[in-house]
């Protein structure tokens, strides 16, 4: 079955991928009008989400927001496909890195580099970076469980210089990779709600108190990591661009969980200055208290 699902959507994605983008965005109208006015795709998390974290807004201005974000999650959702046929030329005409300068930097400190992003705007396409630095990129990913399409997600992201590892086998691979004197860029994106067994840090997000992943600190300060967070904006349909943040070269002199702190209160700034491309469908805030 999981080879039968493949072989049926592959051609479409694949035919989508190459489609002009003028046809390619009427595309996504579409689907936005589908998924927003019929399906009504996890409308109720959203509105939650939204009315939750936003509550100095009005209903009327949280609704312009919800709309805007599922415009934007439809043409995410169709972006993700053009990686498929995406030239490195055309993926560097459409996402920018507007600091690269500093990530030199920090290679020529010598020590690997945890990148640290959020669920916003379109971070899969900051695989872009890996083209324009000699450090191996190394992107962590919650394993699909269909292995056709897992397979065809590291085809897509090998391209672009990235190595793909799973949650499970990231902590052997960062192991490896320090004994070996490897260096890296290792990609996490690390801003949703962790499992309830593996709740071990809360923190304020969006004035809630609501449990982190604490991983990032955790290695971070294990190998001596340099630490940075990609600010992404989206200039306009099809157009971003990523801003580098330092958040510190020192991971092992920073009091326990303050790397998590400084990443959280980034992922927020992010999202107050244009709600509207946060991943909202996401039962974020599941686990909370008021702060």
């Amino acid at each position: 079955m999981q080879f039968l699902a493949f072989i049926i959507a592959y051609p479409f994605l694949w035919f989508i991928s190459i489609l002009p983008f003028r046809i390619f965005y009427w595309i996504s109208d579409i689907v936005y009008f589908i998924v927003y006015y019929i399906i009504r795709y996890r409308k109720e998390t959203v509105r939650n989400n939204l009315k939750i974290t936003l509550p100095h807004l009005s209903d009327k201005e949280r609704l312009i927001i919800e709309k805007k974000f599922y415009q934007h999650f439809c043409d995410q959702f169709m972006e993700m496909t053009k990686t498929m046929t995406f030239s490195h030329k055309e993926m560097d005409k459409r996402f920018k890195i507007t600091n690269l300068e500093l990530m030199k930097e920090y290679e020529e400190k010598g020590k690997s580099i945890m990148l640290l992003a959020s669920h916003y705007a379109n971070w899969e396409w900051l695989v872009a970076l890996n083209l324009k630095m000699s450090y191996q990129g190394v992107a962590v990913y919650k394993k699909i469980a269909n292995r056709y399409f897992d397979k065809l997600i590291k085809d897509i992201r090998s391209k672009y210089n990235t190595v793909l590892v799973s949650t499970e086998k990231t902590i052997p691979l960062m192991a490896d990779n320090n004994r070996k004197g490897i260096l890296c860029v290792y990609g996490l994106v690390s801003d949703q709600s962790p499992k309830t067994a593996q709740i071990a840090h809360w923190e304020s997000f969006m004035g809630i108190q609501t449990p982190v992943h604490i991983g990032p600190e955790l290695l971070s300060k294990k190998y001596n990591l340099n630490v940075v967070f990609a600010k992404i904006k989206k200039v306009k349909r099809g157009y971003y661009e990523a801003t580098i943040v330092p958040i510190t070269d020192d991971a092992k002199s920073l009091p326990n969980y303050e790397i998590i702190h400084r990443y959280i209160k980034e992922v927020e700034k992010q999202i107050y200055e244009a709600p509207e491309y946060y991943f909202w469908t996401h039962k974020r805030w599941k686990h909370h208290q008021n702060a």
